[in-house]
Parts: structure tokens; C-alpha cells; sequence
């Protein structure tokens, strides 16, 4: 049974239609309302949203996006891949890499659907990304295996002040892309079985109306299973933390257009929804 999870005014949701349900109320208090234990507990979500779907129980109230904090609130870690759409590679004008090129995110930079992104400078950058939400502990987890410890996805930006990024020789991203409010990501998490494909879904990235990047995740260079793979060879994974896993092509670097005040970011995936994030000075 797919499911869809938020965070609304710091308590775990299951969103169902239009409606949502509080967690800790309909699981009559097996579940509590911290969205982060909901993740790690993401396998008795199914049950709670089954009976939910098949009954008659009227929901608490409309789901409404304002009011939704980050899905995941505090990742202990962040993950993010570079260079790992083709497409992406080919605007770059870079080579294919032959092992994912891995930086991090700081949690602190972690945002809601609807916060502002404050800008740093006169060259911050989009990049809509599939977000992988870890529900399993493991090391060493088989490409195989990946899926079942996912408890599901959600839309990100990994918002990016590239003169930042750049500035080293050779340059080391994880500061640039770790200002506050630089990794905005929502409205829920959908369940991996939520998608008739869960490595192939859509994603798409429109600034102030414009439609900048649009792709499917089948274009990814290292898929969410190898990413997985790959990610927890090194370090274990742990319920809530999270990969941003690559960006599609159409990023600001190669348009020569960065984000503005008042730009509106609309970053939206199947299933996961939208997220609009409006741009502020810093």
C-alpha cells in the first residue's frame, strides 16, 4: 500500500488525497509524531495508511503545503552526487565519471517546501534532484538490496552559490552548496512504491515561470541502488539520512543566468508534489 508522509507543524502526517491523518492519532499511539522516527519505522506506515484509505475515517484536516516543514527535519547525514545525469555531463562539457563523485550537504541547510532561499551572492545556482530517504541501517548494502532500505523519495534543490564552490584549486563543494536554506526538499515522501518505476520517475525545475530542467531518472549515470551501494561500502547508512542524487541538465552555470530576489523556484516530481521556494536577498 503506497503511503505519503509529511512533516506539518513538526508533527509526522500521512497524507491521503486531499486530506491528512496524524500519525501518532491513527496508529492510536504506536507511532509517535517525530516525522524522523516515522522514517525509521517506515515499514508500519503501509498498514496505518491501508486502513486509512479503506475506511471511512474523515480526515483531520485538508493537507495544505504551507504549513509543512522538511520531511526528513534532521538528517544526520547529508549526501549529494555531482555530475550524474548525462545530459548534465554534456553541458558541462565533462567526462562521464566512472565512480560517483560525492560531496555533502550540510543538515543545517536543510528547508521546508515553502521556506525563502536566502541568496549569498550574484551566483547561486538551481539543481532539482530526486532525494533518497534512508529507512534501514546497513553497511555494505548490495545494489539488490538498496530499495528495501529506502523508506521512499522526495523532491530537493541543492541550492549552490557556485563562486563559492569554485573558489579552491581544486575546488571543494560541500561549502557552497551548505548555506542555510540551501536545501529545500518536500512536500512528503513517498513510499518506492508509490512509482510503477521507482528508476525512472519524473522531475522537473521552473524559475519564475521558465522551465529550466526536465528529466527522468532513468538518465542518472549511477542509479539510486548503486548510489546506495556505493555510498554505504564507506559509511553505515542510517534511518533519515539522505542523498541528493544528481542534477538533470539546465542548471543556471550553463545559461548564464543565476537566481535573483523575488525569482520563484518551482521544483515539482511524480507522486512527491511541489515545492515552491521563493528567493530572497541575503
Amino acid at each position: 500500500m503506497p503511503w505519503q508522509l509529511a512533516n506539518v507543524d513538526g508533527r509526522a502526517v500521512l497524507v491521503i488525497g486531499a486530506g491528512q491523518y496524524d500519525l501518532e492519532k491513527h496508529s492510536e499511539g504506536r507511532l509517535g509524531a517525530d516525522p524522523m522516527a516515522a522514517i525509521a519505522r517506515f515499514d508500519q506506515l503501509e498498514s496505518v495508511a491501508a486502513a486509512l484509505s479503506s475506511g471511512n475515517t474523515p480526515a483531520d484536516a485538508r493537507f495544505d503545503v504551507s504549513r509543512c516543514g522538511p520531511p526528513v527535519p534532521s538528517p544526520s547525514k547529508v549526501f549529494g552526487i555531482g555530475l550524474n545525469y548525462r545530459a548534465h555531463a554534456a553541458e558541462s562539457k565533462m567526462e562521464l565519471p566512472e565512480a560517483p563523485l560525492v560531496f555533502t550537504k550540510f543538515p543545517s541547510c536543510i528547508a521546508g517546501p515553502t521556506g525563502s532561499v536566502v541568496l549569498s551572492g550574484d551566483r547561486v545556482d538551481w539543481e532539482v534532484e530526486l532525494v533518497a530517504v534512508i529507512g534501514r541501517r546497513g553497511r555494505r548494502i548490495a545494489a539488490a538490496d538498496a530499495w528495501a532500505h529506502i523508506a521512499g523519495v522526495t523532491v530537493g534543490q541543492d541550492i549552490s552559490d557556485r563562486r563559492v564552490q569554485m573558489a579552491g584549486k581544486p575546488p571543494q563543494f560541500s561549502m557552497g552548496k551548505s548555506f542555510d536554506t540551501f536545501g529545500p526538499i518536500g512536500p512528503v515522501i513517498a513510499s518506492v512504491d508509490s512509482f510503477e518505476n521507482p528508476d525512472s520517475i519524473s522531475l522537473a525545475c521552473d524559475v519564475s515561470g521558465e522551465r529550466m530542467q526536465e528529466a527522468r531518472t532513468d538518465d542518472l549515470i549511477f542509479s539510486v541502488p548503486q548510489l546506495v551501494e556505493y555510498l554505504s561500502s564507506v559509511c553505515t547508512l542510517e534511518p533519515g539520512d539522505i542523498i541528493f542524487t544528481g542534477t538533470p541538465a539546465g542548471v543556471g552555470a550553463a545559461r548564464g543566468r543565476y537566481l535573483t530576489p523575488g525569482d520563484v523556484v518551482t521544483s515539482t516530481m511524480d507522486v512527491v508534489g511541489t515545492m515552491r521556494n521563493t528567493c530572497v536577498g541575503g
